[in-house]
């Protein structure tokens, strides 16, 4: 072997660094474009065929889960006090104080005996409460004459079939259960606040009405409200819409009208008035309901009607200010009454209903002079939607207590307790209530003791700006909602200081106290207002029992626990946004846009999420595509 060369060579071939084997199989063969286009889309076909089938496959096994053939009764121990309770109060009626459900299982046994929490209505308020509420801490009762839940800001859709009206409602008894607490479906009829007793009445299969008292710990009001009427005659005639109820009659009404114009012994006179669909009120609903019907007539009417019926058809919307949508901002309630005009929606401003009769509502409406004119407007059908009033019960509970006299709405304290009852017994929120400010005369009585305490005569006192900044954080931690008013403490100082004397007296600082409190406007009486006290309601509550066993502890009885543990109340809007066909407007946190469709997306994507369970989202969407795939269902039932 020669030295020489190197050792690698010395290597047979295979071993060598950096040599290439040949290998002895075929070649690949190369496909056409064709091959793997078709290879690649029947792969892709059969994973989606086997992924969907084994979802199928999946479902009905889960579905065959759900179907019992097993008895699923048992013997389940009910108290006697349930069946047979015993009779007591200032009308001798029975007394529930055990339910026939409180022993159904070990955890509702251990709720019998925590303070009874009784909440009236099934609405906004009441159902965020219930979510907020720790289960552990109350035995809850929910009374209502109905056992749903209602998503009312889309109630105009299920009036003319966009939406169903179940994608609407949830289950009250399933929000319930949450907290382990019970339902009864009973109108609430009358307090007893001395002996915390609620009457509460119950129809029976006979069509008889039984009353009995339900007791209570802590009372919550939430009933809502009814239509306010505003003293005009004939609303006998008009429809409204606050319910399922009102819906449903709402849509028979409007496709009844539809199928009388199509008969051959209709009158031209006859089909136009028919055709002639008014809304008395241009807030939310008002518009929104003028909106839907003007879509369903527009969209949906040519396919199964007579195209006739089309061009015969008008809207009107009747509203006493200025413009439609007045609450919200100018720009956008323009661009409202633009989008309507587009549309053929004739907007009457200015005006208010005088009367409403069967075929024809009459109303007042001031001319370019300024003078009031009387006119007349055929009708086929009538929205009556014009603010809010109080429900008889309300009305019950206000006549009962002296200091309740708003006639609009039950009057609570910034902690939403219900004025004129015993201290943190019973609050009242939603559309029922209003807070009282009386920003004014509680500083007074504050400044009084203060003063008396310095041994001073209160009307001979003077505050400096510090003192005037201590009262002032006082104001905003009692009345959250006066923050906005107490920005600029030098300015308003410097306002009210009228002899420039560096203090402010007696005089001086009620009137910029009554100034503050008469901007204080009361909350609107909204869903985001009813959810937000809801919420803070819930979140007392748990407080309040965190506090009870220190207070049983240490033997204390009295004293404002309410602001002891928790803050006032205080509102935060968190905007407004309204459909107007095919559009929709925002007003949120002064930022106001409008727009079509993706404006309306967008709408739609904020009440899906706000929804209160999984179930309705998918109703929802299921509707929402079945419009789209089918169009509204222009039947009655």
């Amino acid at each position: 072997m020669r030295l020489d060369r190197p050792a690698s060579l010395h290597l047979p071939v295979f071993l060598r660094p950096n040599a290439r084997a040949a290998s002895t199989k075929p070649l690949p063969i190369q496909h056409g474009r064709a091959f793997r286009f078709f290879y690649r889309f029947f792969a892709y076909t059969g994973a989606f065929i086997l992924v969907s089938g084994s979802i199928v496959v999946a479902f009905f096994i889960y579905d065959a889960s759900t179907y019992r053939e097993d008895l699923s009764y048992c013997d389940i121990p009910v108290s006697v006090s349930a069946l047979e309770p015993r009779r007591g109060g200032p009308k001798n009626l029975p007394i529930a104080e055990v339910l026939v459900d409180d022993d159904d299982s070990e955890e509702m046994q251990k709720q019998k005996d925590k303070p009874k929490l009784v909440i009236l209505g099934s609405g906004w308020g009441s159902v965020a409460l219930l979510k907020v509420l720790n289960p552990e801490d109350y035995h809850v009762t929910v009374v209502s004459p109905v056992n749903y839940f209602l998503f009312t800001p889309m109630l105009p859709s299920a009036t003319v079939g966009t939406l169903e009206l179940r994608s609407l409602a949830e289950p009250i008894r399933r929000i319930v259960q949450r907290v382990r607490g019970h339902f009864l479906k009973a109108e609430a009829e009358d307090v007893e606040f001395s002996e915390k007793l609620l009457e509460v009445s119950q129809t029976t299969a006979s069509g008889e009405k039984r009353h009995f008292y339900l007791p209570y710990d802590k009372l919550v009001i939430g009933v809502g409200s009814t239509s306010n009427p505003h003293g005009v005659k004939g609303l006998e005639n008009c429809y409204f819409l606050k319910t399922i109820t009102d819906a449903q009659s709402i849509r028979n009404k409007v496709l009844q009208n539809l199928e009388h114009a199509c008969l051959p012994t209709t009158s031209d006179e006859e089909r136009r008035r028919l055709l002639s669909f008014v809304i008395s009120g241009g807030g939310p609903t008002g518009v929104e309901f003028a909106a839907e019907l003007f879509d369903m007539l527009n969209e949906d009417l040519g396919r199964s009607f007579p195209k006739i019926l089309r061009n015969e058809i008008s809207v009107h919307v009747i509203q006493s200010r200025g413009h439609i949508l007045n609450t919200y901002d100018e720009a956008l309630s323009r661009y409202a009454e633009t989008r309507f005009a587009h549309d053929q929606v004739e907007v009457l401003t200015n005006s208010r209903v005088k009367e409403v009769q069967p075929d024809k509502i009459l109303f007042t409406q001031k001319n370019e002079q300024g003078e009031t004119v009387t006119k007349e407007l055929p009708m086929g059908f009538c929205l009556w939607s014009t603010g809010v009033a109080q429900t008889d019960f309300c009305k019950r509970i206000a006549d009962r207590l002296e200091v309740q006299t708003n006639k609009h709405a039950l009057e609570t304290d910034t902690h939403l307790r219900l004025n004129g009852t015993p201290l943190g017994t019973v609050y009242a929120i939603g559309d029922c209530s209003t807070v009282q400010n009386n920003v004014a005369d509680h500083l007074v009585h504050f400044l009084r003791s203060m003063a008396w305490q310095h041994g001073k005569d209160p009307e001979q006192m003077k505050v400096t700006f510090s003192e005037w900044r201590q009262v002032a954080q006082r104001v905003k931690k009692r009345f959250p909602q006066a923050s906005d008013h107490l920005r600029r403490l030098d300015k308003l100082f410097e306002q009210y200081d009228k002899d420039k004397s560096g203090t402010l007296d007696f005089g001086e600082l009620r009137e910029l106290l009554v100034q503050i409190d008469s901007q204080l406007t009361s909350l609107p009486a909204t869903a985001q207002r009813a959810d937000q006290q809801g919420k803070y309601m819930g979140r007392k509550l748990n407080k309040l029992a965190l506090a009870v066993p220190g207070m049983i502890a240490n033997e204390v009885d009295y004293g404002d626990l309410d602001e002891a543990v928790y803050k006032a109340f205080e509102y935060k809007h968190l905007g407004s946004l309204a459909y107007i066909g095919n559009a929709a407007v925002f007003d949120i946190n002064g930022l106001s846009f409008s727009g079509g469709l993706l404006a309306v997306y967008l709408w739609r994507s904020v009440y899906f999420a706000e929804s209160v369970s999984l179930r309705t989202r998918i109703l929802l969407a299921m509707d929402w595509s079945k419009r789209a795939l089918f169009g509204r269902d222009l039947m009655n039932f």
